[in-house]
């Protein structure tokens, strides 16, 4: 070996001796979390979630043009930023109206294949974030109507944030049959 890299290598080993010392001092390395998020929101006190991928955007309750002949859940249609959207009402939906004024409470939209429709809810708590391994398969509610568009939920502090899927409800036909029968 040469004068030369005999040096460079005796300079590589130096560098390693001097970095373990240095790592001493660092923090244990850590396993990373892998974290779930949804959008936060409130239906008559329950503390829900709507996975990410459903909710396109979140919305004051926009000027609508009511729609005679329909179900009183469906507040009427609105044009936002040049599309027609329908606007549901959640809670009238699930048979308990909201007792929040209208403009404090806020619109889910869903934009999906041909649906384009906002969903009133009470309130928007922002995006929340869950690690995986605090997923409940099942839910505990005492809230039937809510059962059928819940995917499981999430524990933080003793309290269950259940995930909502807007995805079900727009596949509920009683859901996209807004119009009074008989």
């Amino acid at each position: 070996m040469s004068a030369a890299a005999s040096a460079a290598f005796v300079k590589l080993a130096d560098y390693a001796v001097r970095c373990r010392r240095q790592a001493a001092s660092l923090p244990m390395q850590e396993d990373a979390v892998d974290y779930w998020s949804g959008v936060g929101f409130t239906l008559d006190q329950h503390r829900l979630l709507a996975p990410m991928d459903e909710v396109s955007e979140i919305l004051s309750v926009p000027a609508y043009t009511r729609v005679p002949g329909v179900l009183p859940w469906m507040k009427g249609v609105a044009n936002v930023r040049g599309r027609l959207m329908t606007v549901m009402d959640l809670s009238r939906f699930l048979g308990r109206p909201s007792e929040l004024q209208e403009r404090q409470r806020r619109l889910l939209v869903l934009d999906q294949n041909d649906l384009y429709t906002g969903v009133i809810v009470d309130e928007v708590q922002g995006m929340q974030h869950f690690p995986l391994d605090a997923y409940r398969p099942v839910p505990t509610t005492r809230d039937e109507d809510l059962g059928p568009y819940l995917r499981g939920g999430y524990l933080r502090d003793g309290e269950l944030w259940s995930v909502f899927s807007l995805t079900r409800l727009a596949q509920d036909p009683r859901f996209m049959q807004a119009a009074r029968t008989g």
